[in-house]
């Protein structure tokens, strides 16, 4: 007897990311059905400024599957992703950003990989490819990220991950900015979470400009970052 596959939800954070995030909705759109019969795709629109919601609204009349968030202020990244895991509703949650930088057709990688034992699937970028300073400042982060909080993955960095929803269920996440992705691995661990890791590609940004390389947004990220450390390695929290 064939195991049903399990249902699936895709979600991807949108800000001002219009020139990419319908290749991203499409291409899910395309590969979804070869993998299960029940899936959703759903994308948070964090109050972006450009014509994002113009094409997601056009998106939406045409494909049925597809879910829109839309977010009248911008929350952070860390809202946006809170806004995604409560919106998904399916047994297993798949998030990656909207700018691209991934390739959808990668994610059967992931979901091969999600075994009985498993319950959180984390990517780790085979290479980078940033400008040297954002490479450089992503390893540092990447270093100092995982010692601090003795993270279980490698790459804590890499946005393209597969989580059962029954341990999303048990996460309480709190952090509004980019730190969300150190709480959020953390917290699985402590709630249970068992991991596995694949190399996937990382591809140069076409469109647009990363909202995160901005000093106000790193300064905010290494803030809240330390304010997490305090609460879940010192206060155990």
């Amino acid at each position: 007897m064939t195991q049903k596959a399990p249902s699936i939800s895709v979600f991807f954070p949108c800000y001002n990311d219009s020139k990419s995030i319908g290749v991203l909705v499409e291409s899910s759109i395309s590969l979804l059905p070869k993998l299960t019969e029940d899936y959703e795709v759903i994308v948070i629109d964090d109050g972006s400024k450009d014509d994002s919601r113009d094409v997601l609204n056009k998106l939406a009349k045409k494909y049925e599957k597809l879910k829109l968030v839309f977010h009248e202020k911008n929350r952070g990244y860390g809202g946006a992703l809170q806004s995604g895991f409560k919106t998904a509703s399916k047994d297993l949650v798949f998030y990656t950003d909207g700018d691209g930088q991934y390739d959808m057709n990668e994610f059967p990688l992931l979901l091969n990989l999600m075994t009985k034992d498993v319950n959180f699937v984390n990517g780790i970028k085979m290479d980078r490819r940033d400008a040297e300073y954002r490479v450089v400042a992503g390893n540092l982060y990447k270093f100092i990220t995982r010692w601090a909080f003795w993270l279980p993955i490698y790459d804590v960095d890499c946005d393209f991950r597969l989580i059962r929803k029954e341990l999303v269920k048990k996460l309480k996440l709190t952090s509004s900015s980019g730190s969300i992705c150190v709480e959020l691995v953390k917290k699985a661990e402590r709630a249970g979470g068992k991991f596995r890791q694949t190399s996937v590609h990382h591809y140069e940004r076409k469109w647009g400009k990363s909202q995160f390389f901005r000093l106000d947004r790193i300064a905010k990220t290494y803030k809240d970052l330390l304010a997490l450390w305090i609460r879940l390695m010192v206060l155990r929290k």
